[in-house]
């Protein structure tokens, strides 16, 4: 087993949410600086409180600080604080026959959700074209954020659909593990911003998507094309990216509609669904993220998982889901360590 190789996962917080935006910032910038050394940094995500007042800032002191490319959303982080991070890091000489290929903040200058998604996708086939890769082929995980989602999520829905038809992605294929949710970009134009990530040399065995049929419908049966989630194994581990997954059941109902309590019951009864499915468990869970529709609902939500899933620690920001009736979505990633000579090590 690749036991030279490790994985660390992180959610930074601020040490004094009363500080200035600026002092917020050097200190979440430092705890990464500290965390990421002589790492390879997998991902990196800023989670935002007002992007227009703040993201220049943070790209400008990422810069002055030597710290590479992030994501970078305004979701405002629930704990009152002005910024949050999620750092994924690994340790180790990484197997060269695997290529790694996160993009961040991919934007497009057309008119509307729907042409932007569009865009968006051709933009980011033609980037991965670079290295011999392909959205259908390569593409493991996506995030979509987007910009008043009530009214701009049904954009997003058909340019996705429309551009999947366009390189053969149907249900008898596959689609791509996926969160989208309210995010917005500083420029108010970018209605639609997308972070995705690729995997060059992975055998079509090695990449297995969950169902959880008893739990949860096929997302195509409400017209959206992404799968409940991705399993993506090497030869010493096992990574899981779950989809953002709310309070839904196998007809594609909404449950527990106004309760917000009981819907978190339910979502985290389909993620450990998806993640049984997969050969792995809560204690698999290496980072979440949590999203409220209502701030208000903070409270309780943070009084539950204190009472049930104390192990984990998900960065909770505020972000509207897709649906209306959903008050609360979480994805997670998972990693699961295993002893095999099928296929490479990561």
């Amino acid at each position: 087993m690749n036991n030279t190789i490790k994985e660390y996962h992180h959610i930074i917080r601020v040490s004094d949410r009363c500080a200035t935006y600026q002092d917020q910032l050097a200190d979440v910038l430092g705890k990464v600086m500290e965390l990421s050394e002589d790492r390879t940094v997998f991902f990196l995500r800023f989670f935002i409180s007002d992007a227009a007042n703040q993201q220049e800032s943070l790209a400008k002191a990422m810069r002055e600080r030597g710290i590479g490319q992030a994501s970078i959303i305004q979701q405002p982080p629930l704990d009152g604080s002005k910024i949050a991070a999620w750092l994924w890091t690994m340790e180790g000489e990484l197997n060269p026959i695997y290529i790694h290929k996160v993009s961040y903040g991919l934007v497009s200058d057309a008119a509307g959700s729907l042409c932007q998604m569009e865009n968006m996708f051709s933009e980011y086939e033609a980037e991965l074209s670079e290295k011999d890769m392909t959205v259908a082929g390569d593409c493991v995980r996506t995030w979509i954020f987007v910009r008043d989602v009530d009214t701009n999520y049904a954009g997003v829905v058909t340019g996705r659909r429309n551009y999947f038809d366009t390189i053969g992605l149907t249900p008898d294929t596959h689609y791509i593990a996926s969160t989208g949710i309210q995010g917005a970009h500083a420029d108010y134009r970018k209605v639609v911003v997308m972070d995705a990530y690729s995997v060059k040399g992975l055998q079509p065995e090695q990449v297995r998507y969950l169902q959880a049929p008893d739990h949860l419908n096929p997302t195509y049966e409400y017209g959206v094309t992404f799968e409940r989630g991705t399993s993506v194994t090497y030869g010493d581990r096992k990574h899981i990216f779950i989809s953002g997954t709310a309070s839904i059941d196998n007809k594609g109902r909404i449950i527990h509609e106004g309760d917000v309590r009981n819907q978190a019951v339910r979502m985290m009864e389909n993620i450990f669904a998806l993640l049984s499915e997969a050969g792995a468990g809560i204690n698999d869970i290496k980072s979440s993220i949590l999203y409220l529709r209502d701030a208000s609902d903070y409270a309780v939500i943070s009084e539950l998982f204190r009472e049930n899933w104390p192990q984990l620690d998900p960065v909770c920001v505020q972000a509207s889901v897709c649906r209306p009736g959903w008050l609360i979505e979480m994805e997670c990633i998972a990693t699961v360590l295993k002893d095999s000579e099928e296929y490479p090590a990561i």
